[in-house]
């Protein structure tokens, strides 16, 4: 069984991986075949084009490597619920937009897997430290 030498993490577009930074150079200087990456990465996360997705690429001393998918950022997805183009500059401060409780119950479901969170309630108090940083409030 080969041994795993690297474990590389990157942030993807779905279905719109290329070669360039930082995908390029990040596999590059572990011997990784850039193309072969580029082909799987797309091929799996077509149905999910332009929606950033994070992925642990764990490489071998053969040089083969498996690629293990996350679910999107959480900023992402309340952006995406709030209908925001982007965060508060000021957070503290400056309030841009407001999600629901139920909406922030489906982002932390969404989540919960990726999260280091024992239940729903408690992945749903993570995804709402998340919106308040990003000026996002919660309503019922």
């Amino acid at each position: 069984m080969a041994k795993e030498t690297a474990r590389i993490n990157l942030q993807c577009t779905g279905g719109q991986a290329s070669a360039a930074p930082p995908v390029g150079p990040a596999l590059g200087q572990h011997g990784v075949n850039i193309g072969q990456f580029i082909a799987q990465f797309n091929a799996t996360t077509k149905e999910q084009s332009g929606i950033p997705i994070p992925v642990i690429i764990h490489v071998f001393d053969d040089r083969s490597f498996t690629i293990e998918y996350k679910k999107p950022p959480a900023s992402f997805l309340i952006r995406q619920a709030a209908g925001l183009a982007k965060g508060a500059g000021t957070p503290g401060k400056e309030k841009v937009g407001t999600i629901t409780t139920s909406q922030l119950e489906e982002i932390a479901k969404t989540k919960q897997a990726d999260l280091n969170s024992a239940s729903i309630n408690a992945a749903m108090k993570v995804i709402a430290g998340t919106a308040r940083s990003m000026g996002v409030s919660v309503s019922d």
